[in-house]
């Protein structure tokens, strides 16, 4: 079975409701439906005026009678930062992602999928003023789940790329989270083990700069505080994912030449990476899928599908079950 088949079966086991914010996006109405037709989810679409589907819930901010509820909740979460009860109640009517973000605080939903025609600042801005972090975490970061046809390296060709969508240019201590954070991501969604490989320009000190210094650090700082990761760096790509190339490169490495989690060194880099793979490797890209908000909040690329939607929802309503 398919990586995506896989969680969508997952995802009707226990149906999570998922909210829709871009009503006014024709590729999110089509991924409502299908969503819906596939019982992938209840999904709840935000939207004043929209078309009558099958299994699909429209709220309508003005006639909701949650809408007042969700307005003082607002008003008592941004008080102590400087918002008024006309300021939340505006915010609610005409930003439909802190609307959605408040469904999700008032236990009203389980997660979010946004970003088909919004930046990742105005998906994420409402999700860490509203919902904010998970406790203990130390950095909200972003992957992808990337999945090359015909592709013997990774687990078949399915990958974890992170940070392709959020972090702009993680020091050590934020490189080593975004490591821990998607190792478990990748075992969560992915359901095997994974081995993560800290990317550089350089592999094992074929190269000397800074850049490779905080790489290292990196892989320093995860040993220390996560031993049980299976996790090495720094390694170029090659050596990461390509067996031959991983022994002749890093022969004393348990990660060279096997990783399925792949850390970029910045988002210049991870963002350029997956969209090669996507296009020229003809991959399926999902994402960027966000790690460390304390509900599954989930940003789109805008260039993404009606089938890149609908597989967010599901991943949504998986991670949701967490």
């Amino acid at each position: 079975m398919s990586f995506i088949n896989n969680i969508k079966e997952k995802a009707r086991q226990n149906k999570k409701r998922i909210v829709l914010p871009e009503s006014m996006d024709e590729r999110v109405i089509e991924a409502a439906k299908i969503a819906a037709s596939e019982n992938l989810a209840e999904v709840i679409l935000i939207a004043e005026e929209a078309p009558n589907i099958e299994g699909v819930t429209v709220v309508s901010p003005s006639k909701n009678p949650l809408t007042e509820e969700m307005i003082n909740g607002l008003f008592e979460l941004r008080k102590e930062k400087g918002m008024t009860i006309e300021e939340a109640r505006e915010l609610l009517l005409t930003d439909y992602m802190y609307y959605a973000c408040m469904l999700v605080k008032l236990g009203y939903a389980d997660g979010v999928v946004s970003g088909a025609c919004h930046s990742t600042s105005d998906t994420l801005r409402p999700s860490l003023q509203i919902i904010k972090t998970n406790p203990g975490t130390k950095l909200v970061s972003s992957f992808f789940i990337m999945v090359v046809p015909n592709c013997e390296y990774g687990d078949n060709g399915t990958f974890v790329f992170s940070d392709c969508g959020l972090v702009q240019k993680p020091n050590a201590e934020e490189l080593s989270a975004i490591a821990v954070s998607s190792a478990e991501s990748y075992k969560k969604l992915i359901g095997k083990e994974p081995i993560v490989a800290l990317l550089s320009h350089s592999s094992k000190g074929s190269a000397q700069h800074p850049d490779v210094d905080k790489v290292v650090e990196a892989l320093n700082i995860v040993k220390a505080e996560s031993p049980e990761i299976k996790i090495d760096g720094e390694l170029q790509l090659d050596a990461a994912i390509i067996p031959e190339i991983g022994n002749s490169k890093a022969p004393e490495s348990e990660v060279a030449g096997r990783a399925n989690v792949l850390v970029f060194p910045d988002l210049d880099s991870g963002n350029i990476g997956y969209k090669l793979v996507e296009r020229l490797a003809k991959a399926e890209a999902y994402g960027p899928l966000t790690q460390g908000i304390a509900a599954p909040i989930n940003d789109l690329s805008r260039g993404c599908s009606v089938n890149d939607i609908v597989g967010v929802i599901a991943i949504t309503a998986v991670q949701a079950m967490e």
